[in-house]
């Protein structure tokens, strides 16, 4: 690889870093490729990024993006997204398929976080979810209120006949 080529990485690398809330670093040691490309697929459903990067690159990115506090040692795999919840569930989802899939370390909302973390967040209700169960909150009035006047209206005809 070329010193343009790495700078090319590094620059990439920084820019979708510096727009993401979480970045997670796992092992992958002893996946197959297939396995990799089902992490890929289940991550691009969801808007998040997967990229294996040498960790002297992904370093050099992380700075510059401001993220600090996370050594990178070993064989790393990098799972990124602008939604924390939502990336947290596609590397959590895939570890608990994949025993050789190991959450290392993240970045949860900018902040470093441990694995555990990273779980209690895939755990949270997604933004749909959430979504649906506010306008669930907002209708329960209205559905009330529909329900009551109804029953009004079938007393009152039960009285008139």
């Amino acid at each position: 690889m070329t010193k343009t080529q790495k700078a090319e990485i590094i620059e990439v690398l920084s820019t979708e870093f510096k727009d993401a809330q979480s970045v997670i670093f796992c092992d992958y040691k002893g996946l197959s490729v297939p396995e990799l490309e089902s992490l890929r697929i289940a991550a691009r459903a969801k808007e998040a990024k997967v990229q294996v990067v040498k960790n002297t690159l992904a370093t050099i990115a992380l700075k510059n993006a401001q993220l600090s506090g996370v050594e990178l040692k070993d064989t790393n795999i990098l799972v990124w997204g602008a939604d924390s919840v939502a990336t947290s569930k596609v590397v959590s989802d895939f570890a608990k398929k994949n025993d050789k899939f190991i959450i290392k370390s993240a970045y949860v909302d900018r902040e470093v976080s441990d694995a555990a973390r990273v779980e209690a967040f895939a755990k949270l209700p997604g933004r749909e979810e959430l979504l649906g169960m506010l306008a669930a909150t907002w209708m329960a009035p209205l559905t009330n209120l529909g329900f009551g006047l109804n029953a009004l209206k079938e007393k009152k005809e039960q009285e008139a006949a």
